[in-house]
């Protein structure tokens, strides 16, 4: 087994140990890619592609792509944007979905960012506050806090809070309240703007980024089999495209067509029970595992 990089791949910077680590890892390996991934590693060589995986803090993930060490990086779009790095935003993977809000205690009265004018916020991510209240003209007075941000309003350390939110949990544990939004996360894609220009390696970047097209693809749709009155068939058409237009084959009862078809899941349920009324029969649904654009 190989235990250097190699100068022919290309090189992806991912977190070696926090909230998107495993749902990266996950993605990898459903894009068909084979490495090991144990914790004390600091890289892997895929087996099976043309690319190295660097395990870093994802505090650095950025910073990395900016100065050419590694290629790609996947970390979430709140670190990007704070980092004020040169990389380029690829696309996003749809997972690690996240917020940055501004709190408050929950008896503060405080209801607008404007009656922050003139208080303490303390934040992990100064360089995002500063700049979102500074673009809506609130003069507030910016702590960068690299701890637990949630406690300081009850030590007397700030008015509000400027904090990554998931769930909300964490705020409601803190009697705190969410007042206003900052920016919108998840997880993307970063590549440097020189491996970009390059033809050898953007080669090879696309071919991944199409294996990622594919898997999220995938997981926004439904695949659905089904039995439909051939009288109905037209309409239902309507109300099902798939991706382009449903696959539909004759049965061996002249009155009734087999339908195959992609469903997104946003309108799945909706989709499912028109049909049924339509009088469509013996419905049969599975999840895509990949399809690859």
């Amino acid at each position: 087994m190989a235990t250097k990089l190699s100068d022919n791949h290309i090189k992806l910077a991912i977190q070696k140990d926090g909230r998107l680590t495993e749902d990266t890892h996950n993605l990898l390996r459903t894009v068909g890619l084979h490495f090991e991934s144990y914790k004390q590693r600091l890289f892997s060589i895929c087996r099976n592609f043309p690319m190295d995986i660097l395990y870093v803090r994802d505090d650095d993930i950025a910073e990395y792509v900016a100065e050419g060490v590694v290629d790609l990086g996947i970390v979430g779009r709140n670190l990007v944007v704070e980092s004020e790095k040169p990389v380029e935003e690829i696309m996003p993977l749809n997972y690690g979905h996240c917020s940055l809000k501004v709190a408050v205690p929950a008896d503060s009265g405080i209801e607008r960012i404007e009656q922050l004018s003139g208080c303490k916020v303390a934040t992990s991510y100064p360089v995002t506050t500063t700049r979102f209240f500074a673009e809506r003209n609130v003069d507030v007075n910016v702590i960068t806090i690299s701890g637990s941000v949630e406690i300081t309003p009850a030590l007397g350390v700030a008015s509000g809070i400027v904090d990554l939110v998931s769930t909300g949990s964490s705020l409601r544990l803190n009697d705190l309240v969410a007042i206003d939004d900052v920016l919108d996360s998840q997880s993307i894609v970063i590549g440097n703007r020189d491996s970009l220009a390059n033809s050898h390696k953007s080669a090879i970047i696309e071919r991944l980024l199409t294996r990622f097209r594919g898997v999220i693809t995938a997981s926004e749709y439904k695949y659905v089999m089904m039995n439909v009155p051939t009288s109905a068939l037209e309409y239902i058409s309507t109300i099902m495209p798939g991706l382009k237009s449903p696959t539909v084959l004759p049965t061996a009862d002249v009155e009734w067509m087999a339908v195959h078809t992609a469903i997104h899941e946003d309108m799945f349920w909706d989709v499912i029970e028109e049909l049924k009324t339509l009088g469509a029969q013996g419905i049969l649904v599975s999840s895509i595992e990949k399809m690859f654009v």
